[in-house]
């Protein structure tokens, strides 16, 4: 039988030692690449007043830089066709000229053009996202979800970024009143320093 003795500084030990993996860091300065594993595009739609529909997007790719003095910068480049809501007639039609017209828009698109911070972090990004043919700007707001090394030896940053847009805006105008005209759409990033 062993004697077990736990004092005040044994449980801070054991508490800091738990808690500091999950500790955030400052995201440090670099050139990050998106880990398309571990991102994703969704998007939430009101359809016919009495619910909100829910994608997503399977296919993204893009880079950041984060720098001091005005020189931080994101792009995002989105598969029109991987959209996915979970029901293929609707994915089908959703992929149509009706919608993101896959086939003559394949790609959207969002470049940055200004990157405002707060408190030292990333907290706004203004920039143009071009959509089915047409081109408007987009304010993201930002948070920063945490940043550190990995296990394999790299350093990670994640981050969330939200914004509401008219999808009437982009020409896409099939059943409006049935289906909503705001889009809110959420990217949540986690991307590798190169």
């Amino acid at each position: 039988m062993y004697n077990l003795k736990i004092t005040t500084s044994t449980l801070a030990l054991l508490s800091s030692l738990t808690i500091a993996p999950v500790l955030a860091e400052t995201t440090t300065q670099g050139y990050y690449k998106i880990d398309l594993a571990h991102s994703s595009v969704t998007f939430s739609v009101k359809h016919l007043g009495t619910s909100e529909m829910v994608g997503r997007f399977n296919t993204i790719e893009g880079h950041f830089t984060l720098a001091p003095k005005g020189r931080s910068n994101l792009k995002v480049s989105i598969a029109t066709a991987s959209v996915d809501t979970n029901h293929k007639k609707r994915d089908k039609h959703l992929r149509s000229p009706d919608f993101f017209n896959a086939k003559q828009y394949p790609k959207m698109t969002f470049t940055s053009s200004k990157v405002s911070f707060r408190n030292g972090k990333p907290s706004m990004i203004t920039g143009k996202l071009s959509l089915h043919g047409k081109t408007k700007s987009v304010r993201f707001h930002l948070n920063s979800i945490g940043a550190g090394a990995d296990p394999w030896g790299g350093y990670r940053a994640g981050y969330r970024a939200t914004t509401v847009i008219k999808r009437s805006n982009y020409g896409m105008n099939f059943m409006q009143g049935g289906i909503g005209d705001n889009i809110k759409i959420t990217l949540n990033i986690e991307a590798i320093k190169q």
